[in-house]
């Protein structure tokens, strides 16, 4: 008698062979759902900074990159934390496009007004679907919850920052 384990065809015995906590499919397809924002998140926010013009040029540009990177951690963490629960990430471009909730901005110069607006309008979508499945992800896995929450107030922050600039008393 053999001593190896079967495995389902969509399965490789590398996946799942540290065992612990799988999650559930709604914790799943809510952290796809806040990755692929994250993934659009950093091209949006790239996008505009190559191309942003105009007034308060130099502080909008690096507030990009902050805001840049912050997605790019919160997508690594996002994609690694669905590893751990034994959840595939999926962020090739076909798919942040099917399923982004981002607009995006168009080719070419933009003024740093509308930049503004556009990548307040980003921060609030990405936050938006963070905060949409918050609570079926807190009731799976309140771990997960966790690093939810931190991202949040990273995000918001930015979007306060940046809305700041165009603010008027």
């Amino acid at each position: 008698m053999s001593n190896t384990k079967k495995t389902p065809a969509n399965k490789t015995r590398k996946e799942h062979v540290e065992g612990g906590f799988i999650a559930p499919d709604v914790l799943r397809d809510s952290l796809q759902s806040v990755l692929i924002q994250l993934l659009d998140l950093q091209l949006v926010g790239k996008q505009i900074h190559w191309n942003v013009v105009g007034p308060n040029f130099r502080d909008l540009h690096q507030n990009l990159d902050e805001i840049v990177d912050i997605a790019r951690r919160g997508s690594d963490e996002i994609a690694e934390r669905m590893r751990a629960l034994h959840a595939t990430p999926d962020g090739m471009a076909a798919t942040i496009t099917k399923y982004t909730k981002l607009d995006q901005p168009t080719n070419g110069e933009i003024l740093t007004t509308n930049a503004v607006d556009m990548v307040v309008k980003a921060l609030e979508a990405t936050v938006g679907v963070m905060r949409e499945v918050h609570d079926p992800v807190d009731e799976a896995d309140p771990t997960t919850a966790d690093i939810l929450h931190g991202y949040i107030a990273a995000l918001e922050q930015q979007a306060w920052f940046i809305s700041a600039e165009t603010r008027k008393p």
